[in-house]
């Protein structure tokens, strides 16, 4: 993660605002079936690139199976998450941490007490310090400006993340809580059927 740091994002020769630490909520106009109705934390946003990471999609995997010593902290369901189709195979630990103006080794902030932790540090050290984490399987990956082109076309609206939305106890309900949370024409959004054809 430590290249994903620096300026802001340039696209084009114009600089633009980071956009780390926010949502990126699929509008009904994504057609791309990775993202139907996802909510995406985004990690790391920079000039070639952004990483994110989707909240909504749990599996039916135990952390307890895969990472049995981390398995005491993850939140429930403690369950790992598909984070992406980008490298399936890797995983990518969100914390949130008790007291955010700490500095704890291993965990690097994204957003207030929200960051990644490194897996290879040891839970036992962490525990008194982090109120919970969630566990990803892949990530969610976007080449320079192509996040950008596709926020443009009306793929997805980039909204303001709450501390405790990477962590809920029922992530099928992310999409239409962000949504509603939101008001006006965005909270009639969230009752928009999953197939128009149907309505």
């Amino acid at each position: 993660m430590s290249e994903m740091q620096g300026e802001g994002p340039a696209i084009s020769g114009r600089a633009v605002e980071s956009m780390t630490g926010r949502l990126l909520v699929a509008t009904p106009a994504l057609k791309d079936p990775n993202f139907d109705r996802t909510v995406v934390l985004l990690v790391a946003h920079e000039a070639n690139g952004a990483l994110g990471v989707v909240l909504n999609r749990a599996t039916e995997v135990a952390v307890a199976d895969v990472l049995g010593e981390w398995s005491d902290l993850a939140r429930h369901p403690a369950v790992l998450f598909e984070g992406g189709p980008v490298q399936p195979e890797s995983a990518i630990c969100l914390a949130r941490m008790r007291h955010p103006m700490r500095r704890l080794k291993g965990f690097q902030p994204i957003s207030g007490a929200v960051g990644t932790v490194d897996l290879s540090a040891d839970p036992e050290r962490m525990r008194d310090s982090i109120g919970g984490i969630r566990v990803f399987a892949g990530y969610s990956g976007w080449g320079s400006g192509q996040l950008e082109q596709e926020i443009e076309d009306g793929s997805w609206f980039v909204l303001d993340a709450l501390p405790g939305d990477a962590f809920v106890d029922r992530p099928d309900d992310l999409w239409p809580m962000v949504l509603r949370r939101q008001g006006g024409m965005m909270a009639a959004v969230a009752h928009f059927p999953p197939d128009v054809a149907l309505n």
